[in-house]
């Protein structure tokens, strides 16, 4: 299947970067390049450097990128700083984007210009039925974004304590049936493996009433974003990245982060709130002994959101929510 994907909140995001022509500009999730493609237009001698742990789509981005730019593509032990050649310059690594502060330094890059972080899921991704991220397509029950990794949601469901499940589906699906979802699973796998996404979700229906399975407009979504939260460890460190991207701003720099659900997007804005106030003193504490400055301004307060344009023609940017800071200080 060809690597197609529409990158959501395109023109917000290009907009708000403010590119400079020279500058150096980080991609966390690369994907098919839609966001990226669109920052390299607007560099002359800068450089782009790319996150991604699909194999599948560092091989459509290198391809759309090329044609533009020189593509540098590493492992991350294979990482060193001879950015020499053809200006702008691509640099895409095989990594998860939490290896940014590593990565960096290997490449002896110091400071940045802009960032971007997209933590949706790629369409490819979604309609690839062998990717197993759907509950709508038959399929492999996977989930894995970096398919060298060895654990896959079924490892998940077929091997975790009922206990474990109940756990999963709370904290990461918010699934006010997470128990009795759980329970089932682990009697019908019971009887045989539970392999494919529509079994799977075939266990969840059946779990739930109906007057929620026809509610939902897909009654296993939360199981599904919790298992492949899970697989993916999409979650941990997210904040201590956030900090870390922060560091290497320039003053003046534009961070930018795309979420799609809510455990994501209350780790960004708290994040970058703690990050744009200056003293962060518990209430009680008359004086501040805390010393602490903000390093970041909010650029908008609220997060930007999908025209109603681009919800016509992407309904999958609805949940898409942008925040965006700018460096005011080093700390």
């Amino acid at each position: 299947m060809e690597f197609k994907h529409t990158p959501v909140l395109l023109h917000e995001v290009i907009e708000n970067l403010n590119i400079n022509p020279n500058g150096i500009y980080v991609d966390c999730t690369l994907g098919g390049a839609g966001h990226s493609s669109e920052i390299l237009k607007k560099l002359n001698s800068g450089i782009l450097i790319g996150f991604d742990k699909d194999v599948e789509a560092i091989s459509a981005s290198s391809k759309r990128l090329e044609k533009t730019a020189k593509v540098l593509t590493f492992e991350l032990d294979e990482l060193n700083d001879n950015l020499t050649g053809a200006r702008p310059l691509v640099v895409i690594i095989h990594a998860d984007f939490k290896n940014f502060k590593l990565a960096l330094d290997r490449l002896n890059i110091k400071e940045i210009d802009g960032c971007l972080i997209d933590l949706g899921v790629s369409s490819h991704q979604i309609d690839s039925a062998v990717r197993g991220f759907s509950f709508r397509n038959d399929g492999a029950l996977d989930m894995r974004m970096d398919q060298t990794q060895k654990l896959t949601a079924a490892d998940i469901v077929n091997l975790y304590e009922e206990k474990e499940l109940t756990r999963i589906f709370k904290l990461f699906g918010e699934e006010e049936f997470a128990h009795v979802i759980a329970r089932n699973i682990v009697k019908e796998r019971g009887k045989e493996p539970i392999l494919t996404t529509l079994k799977l979700n075939e266990i969840v229906e059946n779990s739930l009433p109906k007057k929620v399975v026809f509610s939902r407009g897909g009654a296993s979504k939360k199981v599904f974003q919790a298992l492949r939260i899970v697989v993916n460890s999409e979650l941990d460190g997210l904040d201590a990245l956030l900090e870390d991207v922060v560091s290497y701003l320039k003053i003046g720099g534009i961070f930018e982060v795309i979420s799609f659900h809510s455990l994501e997007d209350r780790i960004v804005k708290q994040t970058f709130k703690a990050l744009a106030t200056d003293c962060i003193c518990p209430p009680n504490i008359p004086i501040c002994v805390c010393g602490h400055k903000a390093s970041v301004e909010l650029v908008s307060h609220k997060p930007i959101t999908a025209s109603e344009s681009e919800l016509k023609e992407n309904s999958r940017s609805a949940p898409a929510k942008l925040r965006i800071v700018k460096k005011i200080r080093n700390c």
